[in-house]
């Protein structure tokens, strides 16, 4: 359902989170060496949440990424959405341009209560809940 960009984009601002109670800014190759991504692909993501508000960055010496408390608390449909788009809710699971209730897709009802119930976890949880198992050593953001 996501693209593979927006998983990326969600490692990579789980992995600032991890750094923001200690005030630490990140830069690109940081990133990507930690969550074992492209420093390319993370350089433009990274761009495009700062433009959207979802993470900051500053210039100079001490410079790189880095998230704020407030920022933190967001929930993570603040990334899917500066990525892929609020359409990403509304998609086919089959790919089709065309489905909906009126003409739906084969698997059209039962991958709309998947991918409704997978909007509501994106709207409920916030970036720092992901932390916290990373953190843990219960999950990880490479692999």
């Amino acid at each position: 359902m996501l693209s593979h960009t927006c998983k990326t984009a969600i490692k990579a601002v789980i992995y600032l989170a991890s750094k923001a109670e200690p005030g630490e800014k990140a830069g690109i190759k940081e990133i990507a060496g930690f969550i074992d991504a492209s420093e390319h692909t993370v350089g433009k993501l990274l761009q495009t949440l700062v433009k959207d508000g979802v993470i900051n960055s500053s210039k100079g010496p001490n410079g790189g990424f880095y998230i704020s408390a407030k920022q933190k608390e967001n929930p993570i449909i603040h990334i899917v959405e500066a990525i892929d788009g609020k359409e990403v809710f509304k998609q086919c699971g089959l790919g089709l341009s065309k489905c909906s209730a009126n003409h739906p897709c084969p698997i059209h009802n039962d991958y709309k209560i998947v991918r409704d119930g997978f909007e509501q976890l994106c709207k409920q949880k916030k970036i720092a809940e992901l932390w916290v198992p990373v953190d843990n050593g219960l999950a990880y953001l490479f692999g």
